[in-house]
């Protein structure tokens, strides 16, 4: 069983930066994995970037791309979200999820799931 804690929402104005964090209750060393989750009011969830185990690989939406930067550390079994420039559009719940061990795909395949942390940001 892995817990995931997310922290760092808020309300911003447009054109200003949050950082998000996850905390992780055991070590996800065996998970490929790690990303960060949005699902805005009647939209659907989307993956907004993952990281590959140890940092060897990241991925992001295109929405976000040169904005967000996602990163971990895995001594603190923490993962982060650190946004820059944010729009309205980047409004949602922001979730952390981590991978079933050994799945490759990182679009898919989600094993744990934090609760949740808001995003607002106003124009």
């Amino acid at each position: 069983q892995v817990q995931l804690v997310e922290s760092g929402g808020g309300s911003v104005q447009a054109g200003g930066s949050l950082t998000l964090t996850c905390v992780a209750s055991a070590s996800t060393d065996s998970r490929p994995c790690m990303a960060w989750f949005r699902q805005a009011p009647g939209k659907e969830r989307e993956v907004v970037a993952y990281i590959r185990i140890r940092g060897t690989n990241t991925y992001y939406t295109d929405s976000v791309k040169g904005r967000f930067t996602i990163s971990q550390d895995n001594a603190k079994n923490t993962l982060y979200l650190q946004m820059n420039s944010l729009k309205p559009e980047d409004t949602a719940m922001y979730y952390c999820a981590a991978s079933f061990p050994y799945r490759f795909n990182c679009l898919t395949n989600y094993e744990y799931w934090g609760q949740g942390t808001q995003v607002t940001v106003s124009s």
